[in-house]
């Protein structure tokens, strides 16, 4: 079995200005340190992604954008490319969030389209799925799953698969303080990654990481990243301050 980096990346959300966004990043770089055990990625609103990238030069943590339009530019006001990113330095990208979804009506084709663009652009995208509280209620779960990840990597070669991160993110569990048990969310990666070895074969299957993305904090963090196919974390309240995000890294790099 290969042995995956673990990766805790943080997705800010509509969080912070770029001031408040160069202090936090500051502060998580400087608690930090030089580390390489552990991958980081912080994921700040698009109007910090420069001062963040600048302030981050030298820093051993990579910077993400949270969203972006699949056209590489034209008449999408309000949108980003991932030109645009590329541009500011920006390295990964989080697509088909559940909020994405959810709150602006993104469908898996139009995801789709992101990971293909992303990927020509040489972006790495943190390709998010999950199931909602009603789906999983009905049993439902690996079923939502495995319909979004076939959809959201159509068209996605084995070379470009092996840079693809995914992300689980039990819908019912982001933002409520309601977390997946280490065995549920063990038991829909493990699906993940057997279905990613029936789409690209064993060898990319044990190379992609697969986060988890539901309410992870230094509480749980131990027993979640002890799991086989828990390769780290999507971040969200617990990455707004710097001691709780860079706890999660701790955590990381001794499971």
């Amino acid at each position: 079995m290969i042995l995956r980096k673990k990766l805790i990346a943080g997705n800010w959300k509509m969080n912070k200005t770029s001031a408040d966004s160069v202090t936090l990043v500051k502060e998580i770089a400087q608690q930090i340190g030089r580390q390489t055990e552990v991958d980081v990625l912080v994921c700040p609103p698009a109007t910090a992604l420069e001062s963040v990238g600048r302030t981050l030069e030298g820093a051993n943590i990579k910077l993400g954008a949270q969203n972006m339009h699949f056209e590489a530019s034209g008449a999408f006001t309000g949108e980003i490319s991932a030109p645009m990113l590329r541009d500011l330095f920006v390295t990964h990208v989080i697509l088909g969030h559940s909020e994405r979804r959810a709150l602006f009506g993104e469908d898996d084709q139009l995801i789709n389209q992101k990971v293909l663009s992303a990927l020509k652009t040489e972006l790495r995208p943190v390709l998010c799925v999950g199931e909602s509280l009603e789906e999983r209620e009905a049993g439902d779960t690996l079923k939502v799953v495995q319909t979004q990840l076939e959809a959201g990597l159509a068209g996605v070669s084995n070379e470009q698969a092996a840079s693809v991160i995914l992300a689980y993110e039990p819908v019912w569990a982001i933002g409520t303080g309601k977390v997946a048990t280490s065995d549920q969310a063990q038991e829909v990666h493990a699906f993940i990654r057997e279905l990613l070895t029936k789409l690209f074969g064993e060898t990319i299957a044990q190379k992609v990481r697969i986060l988890y993305g539901g309410s992870m904090k230094p509480s749980n963090a131990d027993e979640l990243l002890a799991q086989t196919d828990i390769d780290g974390g999507l971040i969200g309240g617990a990455a707004l301050e710097a001691r709780s995000f860079v706890d999660l890294v701790k955590a990381a790099a001794k499971s």
